[in-house]
């Protein structure tokens, strides 16, 4: 059951599946709403979106080596009155880049010092290395990090149920986050549940599904039945669903709107909600690929 942080932000605990004995190991908590802030590239746009949102309420920044503004995440939390350790950084390997062991750490390090931050809270694969025999060390080099206390949790992002499974063959441990989009439009109960089964969290990215579905007439629907807008409908029925949730956005009003879709109840339409999934996928999808 996720407990209330000071800040409103619920937490969830996070952890490893051992995969000889299945015991959960390094667990650690992580608050299961945040800011995402992929394709936040205009100068100043990122570092001025994540101050708003560590100012609004926010505790959880997620980045990733690939949208290039991992500096811009590390100095606002570093120019933020709010303490480090109350703020809980997710960074990613990029997929080029997850093509060996070494490369894995060197990769690390660099976003360490990008961050400039300390230690990273959760590194993840951001998708299945394309060389299927990188993946095993790639996997590896991933442990160390953990290991060498360079990042506090490692995960996943983009696997489908076969990655996971796969995972088992040469994982010591499995990871503590599967990221993949998930929305009302795109439920993927099947990997979800493959995902929890791996003892790892789901973490959903595009809940609004790039946008796409905003206008959605049910969505609007059922946010005029709630008094509340589409969005936070969306956001919300992510987070009850049981992912960790990380709406984007560069705006301030809507840093703010998003945070309170927290506090919005949505058990009177949930079934209506449930029956909006169409497999609608707004992006790229790596978790069908081999």
């Amino acid at each position: 059951m996720p407990r209330l942080h000071k800040d409103m932000s619920y937490m969830v605990t996070i952890g490893h599946k051992d995969t000889k004995t299945g015991e959960m190991t390094s667990e650690l908590e992580m608050p299961n709403f945040g800011l995402g802030v992929y394709l936040m590239k205009e100068p100043g746009e990122c570092k001025s979106a994540v101050s708003h949102a560590i100012n609004s309420g926010y505790r959880l920044i997620d980045t990733a080596m690939a949208y290039g503004n991992e500096e811009e995440v590390g100095q606002a939390i570093r120019e933020s009155d709010v303490p480090r350790e109350e703020i809980f950084v997710v960074t990613k390997l990029r997929r080029p880049h997850a093509t060996g062991y070494e490369e894995v750490l060197r990769r690390c390090r660099e976003s360490m010092e990008n961050l400039g931050i300390g230690p990273i809270d959760l590194y993840l694969v951001h998708a299945p290395p394309e060389d299927i025999t990188a993946r095993e060390p790639v996997w590896k080099a991933m442990e160390q990090c953990l290991e060498r206390g360079w990042v506090r949790s490692i995960g996943v992002s983009n696997y489908g149920n076969h990655h996971l499974e796969d995972m088992l063959n040469y994982a010591r441990i499995m990871p503590s986050v599967n990221q993949i989009e998930i929305n009302p439009w795109l439920q993927r109960p099947s990997l979800i549940s493959a995902t929890i089964e791996s003892g790892a969290t789901p973490m959903a990215y595009s809940p609004l599904a790039r946008g796409h579905k905003v206008r959605d007439p049910s969505l609007v629907q059922i946010a005029e039945i709630l008094g509340c807008t589409p969005a936070q409908v969306a956001i919300k029925w992510c987070i009850d669903s049981g992912a960790i949730t990380i709406p984007k956005s560069s705006n301030p009003d809507r840093i703010v709107e998003n945070f309170h879709s927290q506090n919005i109840d949505i058990t009177p339409v949930m079934e209506q909600l449930q029956s909006m999934d169409e497999n609608y996928v707004s992006g790229w999808d790596p978790t069908v690929e081999i």
